[in-house]
């Protein structure tokens, strides 16, 4: 992605956010829009330590539970994916429209990969078909141990 259709995307989402805001009578703060407009720059699963840390780079005043509203409403709202991996800390993602992507999680060291796979894709629609339903949504989370690991633990 270029640094353009980046800052469009951003935009993009910003504008979504302004909308879910205004129809439900919220206002929007200095300081959350600090927070989205970080959130949204992201690239993988932020905790809302990680996302604080982040911020307060650019605002160091800027509170715990205003991040923590922020990423609430972010949720609410469909912009953003929370997401638990076994190791009880929730870790959030943007949620860009008609994007998807399963993960892989490493049991020693915590890593995340992403990865798309159109025959996985194409199997799981096929099994909700073969029970009646239509997928709207749907999330798939391998665990194992990484190469990394791996290696680590022959030595």
């Amino acid at each position: 992605m270029t640094p353009s259709q980046h800052t469009a995307t951003v935009d993009g989402l910003q504008a979504r956010l302004a909308a879910y805001m205004d129809k439900k009578g919220l206002r929007s703060t200095a300081q959350r829009r600090t927070v989205t407009d970080v959130f949204f720059r992201s690239t993988g699963h932020l905790s809302i330590e990680d996302l604080l840390v982040q911020v307060r780079g650019l605002d160091p005043k800027v509170g715990y539970a205003t991040v923590y509203r922020t990423l609430k409403l972010l949720k609410e709202c469909g912009l953003a994916y929370e997401r638990h991996f076994g190791d009880g800390i929730s870790r959030y993602e943007v949620a860009h429209e008609d994007e998807h992507h399963d993960h892989l999680i490493c049991l020693e060291c915590s890593a995340i990969v992403e990865f798309e796979n159109d025959e996985i894709e194409r199997i799981q629609d096929q099994i909700a078909k073969s029970h009646g339903y239509v997928l709207k949504r749907h999330k798939l989370e391998l665990y194992g141990i990484c190469s990394t690991c791996r290696k680590a633990g022959s030595e």
